[in-house]
């Protein structure tokens, strides 16, 4: 497969910025890499983004997604446990 080319490239993150967009409005802590069913609202986009992209940049940028989720988790800190002797 030949690397996409500079309007293939912009077409493909404008589908993954808009299915994220949607992912962060109707189910924010929802994970690409989970095996928890997609939100309705988003599932069109979904197939668009992963027309629009090599499945390997799918792969990629699903990855990175909850990668960054978990960043953003770790900057807040952590609760605690709550442990009982």
């Amino acid at each position: 497969m030949a690397f996409p080319d500079k309007d293939a490239r912009a077409k493909c993150w404008t589908a993954r910025d808009e299915y994220w967009a949607c992912l962060d409005k109707h189910a924010p802590d929802y994970q690409c890499t989970s095996q928890a069913p997609e939100p309705k609202e988003c599932l069109q986009l979904r197939k668009l983004y992963q027309q629009s992209c090599p499945a390997q940049w799918v792969k990629h940028f699903d990855r990175k997604r909850t990668y960054d989720q978990f960043k953003q988790k770790m900057a807040k800190g952590y609760e605690p446990l709550n442990e009982t002797k």
